[in-house]
């Protein structure tokens, strides 16, 4: 939880429309990380969307519309904590599962952003929030803007 061994991207978003795709669970947390993508996407000078859907399972189709609607890169935000039945589980591998189909499928970067977490205090310290000891918001937001940038300079 560091953040040690963290690479240096670049994080130039001039020109880039990227979507924000966060779910609506966990509201604290996932500001939090709201918050983290967009100070990230405004420093890197990328145009963004918002779009709030109900959960992480539903994060996928609405990413794969937002990149098929024209935007350069999707940044994927959510919060899933474990609990008592397989719920976490069959959530967890659809939301990446799907994100990464969506990114393979469409050719465009999906920043990955979604908490699987084992209790709400591991999400705190992630948010970004103040005291948080991590900002993935931000870190989704910067890896969606680097790999587009990187896809732009890929030989087609």
């Amino acid at each position: 939880m560091s953040g040690a061994g963290s690479p240096e991207l670049d994080v130039d978003g001039t020109g880039l429309r990227v979507v924000i795709v966060a779910g609506s669970w966990h509201d604290e947390i996932t500001d939090g990380l709201i918050a983290g993508a967009t100070r990230a996407l405004e420093a890197s000078g990328a145009s963004f969307d918002l779009l709030r859907v109900p959960g992480s399972f539903e994060l996928p189709v609405v990413a794969k519309a937002a990149l098929e609607a024209g935007a350069d890169a999707v940044v994927a935000l959510g919060v899933i904590i474990r609990g008592g039945t397989p719920h976490f589980e069959y959530v967890s591998s659809a939301a990446t599962d799907g994100l990464t189909r969506v990114a393979l499928d469409t050719g465009k970067p999906v920043g990955f952003g979604v908490l699987t977490l084992d209790d709400e205090q591991q999400g705190l310290d992630r948010a970004g929030l103040p005291g948080s000891k991590e900002d993935k918001g931000r870190e989704a937001a910067e890896a969606a803007v680097a790999t587009a940038r990187a896809l732009s300079s890929v030989w087609r």
